[in-house]
């Protein structure tokens, strides 16, 4: 024990019986604590610097991120190596050809450019939607680590992080509105209008569905962190108009 601390006693003589009395009635058992508060010179914004700067094992991090890092290189070296043994084989089969009708003939990886550059025939709606969708997430999300890595953005604090999640995702809107359709008319699609309104509310109306379901059954046993229905509602008109 530290100086000044308690001795604890542990004696099975001193326990509390907690079987019925006669009455049947259960005997009720309080529990009770005691805090002391203590000033400290430590600012507010600064409270949580002594778990975030200077930590012990910030050379783990970094060994995971250099290991993470050489995984990388070797996988990336490994599939260059394939791939330029397999176009120097083609290339080298290319220039051996005598005749026009050899040379015509698509082999090898010349087959590919048929299939990168044709457009899909099943569901180009969905392509662009999702297309689109997913740059507006990596915009927002790419936005959102710079903004704290500039220090604009607080992570300790929830609430801004959240609000600047949301504010920097309905302004990549723009950008994955323009993704959208352009490849939505790569495909030679011509219902633009139903394309811009599915890019503008698959994703959030895909997390507005999760969250009303989850939100039903948190209602249902009466938790805490519920929400009501109102303030849904109310939510749902911001979001369209």
């Amino acid at each position: 024990n530290a100086d000044g601390a308690l001795e604890v006693v542990n004696d099975p003589a001193t326990y509390l019986s907690l079987r019925s009395s006669t009455s049947g009635e259960a005997h009720k058992v309080v529990y009770s604590y005691e805090v002391q508060w203590e000033k400290s010179d430590v600012e507010w914004t600064d409270r949580w610097d002594v778990y975030l700067v200077g930590s012990p094992d910030d050379d783990i991090h970094y060994f995971a991120i250099v290991n993470s890092l050489m995984i990388v290189l070797f996988l990336f070296g490994a599939v260059a190596t394939i791939m330029i043994r397999t176009l120097r084989k083609d290339i080298a089969g290319y220039n051996e050809m005598q005749t026009i009708e050899e040379a015509q003939e698509e082999t090898g990886w010349k087959l590919v450019h048929g299939d990168v550059f044709r457009p899909p025939t099943f569901s180009p709606m969905t392509l662009s939607v999702a297309v689109g969708t997913g740059i507006q997430i990596g915009v927002c999300s790419f936005a959102v680590l710079l903004c704290a890595l500039l220090k604009l953005v607080n992570p300790m604090k929830k609430g801004q992080a959240l609000s600047s999640v949301v504010f920097l995702y309905v302004l990549s809107g723009t950008i994955s509105g323009y993704c959208s359709a352009r490849v939505f008319k790569f495909c030679d699609g011509t219902a633009w209008k139903r394309n811009t309104m599915l890019t503008a509310v698959s994703f959030p109306g895909l997390i507005v569905g999760m969250f009303t379901v989850l939100n039903v059954f948190l209602s249902f046993v009466n938790a805490a962190t519920a929400v009501s229905f109102w303030l849904v509602c109310a939510m749902f008109l911001l979001w369209v108009c």
